[in-house]
């Protein structure tokens, strides 16, 4: 962006998204009854189910999406959170969690989160360079036009996101908006630009796994050593998070493989003790992940059925059958109910018409599976301190003890990928829809539970060095020390958590780089200078004419203009649309160009150069406009050319 904050001003941007994510869910997941790391690693989850079924239901009922109904949203969330609990504890209060940490260990496990969120942050803000760069990638515009279109409409429904690019007369497309409305929510509270605000929730996303798989270890009573290598480890690999930040970006997919983990959290609660409190607390996650993705339900129900199986399957357990599938059934229906909208909008979307083709698949069995083991996914080199910690988890598996089921997780989602990454046999093809065919997507799934394992290889590698020591010397300091020397020489083995490796893969997405030319950019300095531009001068309701394959696709998220395309995508376009693409340059002799023209009050017309894909042409109907007696030329600048229609 054209544009300049302080660090002062960025620094407070990211705290007020981080409280915006964090405080409504801690809010209603403490009137539920979750505490401690739990209550923390629950809290963002909550939050997104909140907004996610709060827009929607605002909109049904024709009430606007803004700050003030999502705090109004929030109070009568916790309300309902607080009351189901008060049901439950007026007949007899739950049994606390047993003891498992001491202090120690949670200020250890405290510090080694601070600190991958820290590093999290870095990585990620090293290959921005700004936090209000933008993203040169393909889905970052659909995002960034969304964010702005509930912003300005309050239009919190499961189809008025797409409204920014497939209008008119197909009314929009069904698309999960939780990531949208809590960004819009935190858009409107801080004055940062669109951009920024996206940045910010991706620099957050190292961080929430981290934290998620915390949630994780506490919940199946890890020890502290365990939860904060988990912490560090969860960052450092490049394919989880750092490839899609670059190639897409996957923002909502990412925030859902933050968030996937904690499903399963929520899942073994209500079934050790089903109830009122438990149920919502189960509702909220699996809704929650429903609203943000709905791939990353699914995701959530390859992570957790390991565990249930686990579950059925230890020692007089599998008695427990029939009730755990008794005690499902409401909570099934539950949700059903509460996420009618969401479930039958992401139907209607796989049986309509928008296309499917999925992603050829370019690998063996055999490098898949190299590809997983070694943390090397579209890499020159693997990740080899990654995959040593990995190898020691497996030496070591037996002792995971109530984690033992992550290896079931680990394997499915890792037959997955190696499906998908090595086969295009339509019935992978089918099962994989969800998540686009995507080998990308699958990878990071697959190696989320991997993390898990290569941190019990580093703390089992902590216990099995104090257990040597301590053969000839056994001081009280010996196992905290001998935890953070093998976890600080990890952090140092891996050259801080592969900061630098990972800030590689996140640079070109944005347009940074050495050797980068600003302006042969899909969104060049430029373009978005003219875009500005543009909005000094428009009036309200004004629509601009622009290209769909250049910059000018992110012209409403900068510029607060719509567009008649607000996506490069080409799927399914409006008439209207395609008629202008095609003719526009036509104006004073095309009685139908003028029409289309006047129905979207279309006053301005903006021309940039290069776009998505690189080798893409200027469409036929913008082609030639210098000149043209229906144009006045108001700003041009080395990229871009803004014209004022001449009524």
């Amino acid at each position: 962006m054209p544009t300049s904050t302080s660090p002062v001003f960025d620094a407070l941007t990211i705290a007020l998204y981080a409280l915006v994510i964090f405080l409504p869910g801690l809010l209603t997941g403490f009137a539920a009854g979750l505490r401690g790391w739990v209550l923390a690693g629950m809290a963002p989850l909550f939050t997104y189910a909140i907004g996610g079924l709060a827009g929607p239901w605002l909109a049904a009922i024709g009430l606007p999406f803004n700050v003030l109904t999502f705090v109004i949203a929030t109070i009568v969330f916790t309300g309902v959170a607080f009351g189901l609990r008060w049901l439950v504890t007026r007949r007899s209060r739950p049994e606390p969690d047993a003891p498992l940490w001491a202090r120690t260990g949670h200020l250890s496990v405290l510090a080694c989160l601070l600190f991958a969120a820290a590093v999290g942050i870095f990585t990620v803000w090293r290959g921005l360079v700004e936090l209000d760069a933008i993203s040169q990638g393909f889905d970052a515009v659909y995002h960034a036009n969304a964010i702005r279109y509930i912003a300005d409409t309050g239009d919190g429904s499961l189809f008025g996101t797409s409204l920014t690019n497939w209008y008119a007369e197909r009314g929009g497309l069904f698309y999960p908006n939780a990531y949208h409305l809590v960004g819009t929510v935190a858009y409107q509270l801080s004055g940062a630009t669109i951009p920024a605000i996206m940045n910010t929730n991706t620099l957050l996303l190292p961080g929430l796994l981290a934290l998620s798989l915390v949630a994780v270890v506490r919940e199946f009573r890890g020890r502290a050593v365990l939860a904060g290598a988990v912490a560090l480890v969860a960052i450092a690999p490049t394919a989880v998070m750092y490839q899609s930040m670059s190639r897409g970006p996957l923002l909502p997919f990412l925030l859902g493989l933050a968030l996937t983990p904690l499903g399963t959290v929520a899942l073994h609660r209500y079934l050790v003790r089903p109830a009122l409190d438990t149920g919502l607390v189960f509702v909220l996650a699996a809704v929650g992940l429903l609203t943000v993705h709905s791939s990353t339900l699914f995701a959530g129900i390859v992570f957790a059925l390991p565990m249930i199986v686990q579950r059925w399957l230890s020692a007089a357990k599998w008695k427990a059958v029939g009730r755990d599938l008794l005690a499902l059934l409401p909570i099934g229906v539950a949700s059903v109910v509460v996420a009618a909208m969401q479930l039958f909008g992401a139907i209607g979307l796989a049986s309509g018409d928008v296309p499917y083709w999925g992603w050829p698949s370019q690998g063996t069995t055999g490098s898949a599976l190299g590809t997983l083991l070694s943390f090397q996914h579209d890499m020159p080199r693997p990740q080899i301190w990654l995959a040593a910690a990995l190898f020691l988890g497996f030496v070591f598996f037996r002792k995971l003890n109530g984690l033992r089921w992550i290896g079931g997780t680990a394997l499915v989602s890792g037959l997955l990928y190696i499906a998908v990454s090595s086969s295009n046999h339509p019935l992978v093809m089918a099962i994989s829809r969800p998540w686009w065919d995507d080998p990308y997507r699958f990878v990071s799934m697959a190696m989320v539970p991997l993390c898990v394992i290569a941190a019990h290889g580093l703390a089992e590698l902590a216990t099995w060095l104090k257990d040597g020591i301590s053969r000839w010397r056994s001081p009280s300091w010996l196992a905290p020390v001998t935890a953070v020397v093998v976890l600080a020489g990890f952090v140092g083995i891996t050259n801080g958590l592969y900061t630098g490796t990972n800030t590689g893969w996140v640079t070109p997405g944005y347009g940074n780089g050495p050797g980068v030319d600003k302006h042969k950019l899909p969104v060049s300095p430029d373009e978005a200078q003219a875009m500005l531009e543009l909005e000094k001068r428009a009036q309200p309701g004004d629509w601009v004419m622009n290209d769909r394959f250049d910059g000018g696709a992110w012209v409403y998220a900068i510029s607060g203009v719509r567009g008649v395309a607000g996506h490069y995508d080409q799927a399914l376009p409006p008439a209207d649309a395609l008629l202008l693409a095609d003719r526009f340059r036509d104006y004073e002799t095309d009685p139908a160009v003028r029409a289309a023209v006047q129905r979207l009050n279309i006053r301005w017309v903006l021309v940039g150069q290069y776009g998505y894909p690189p080798e893409a042409t200027r469409q036929k109907g913008l082609v030639g406009l210098d000149g043209q007696p229906f144009l006045r030329l108001v700003y041009r600048n080395a990229d871009a050319s803004l014209y004022q229609l001449v009524p």
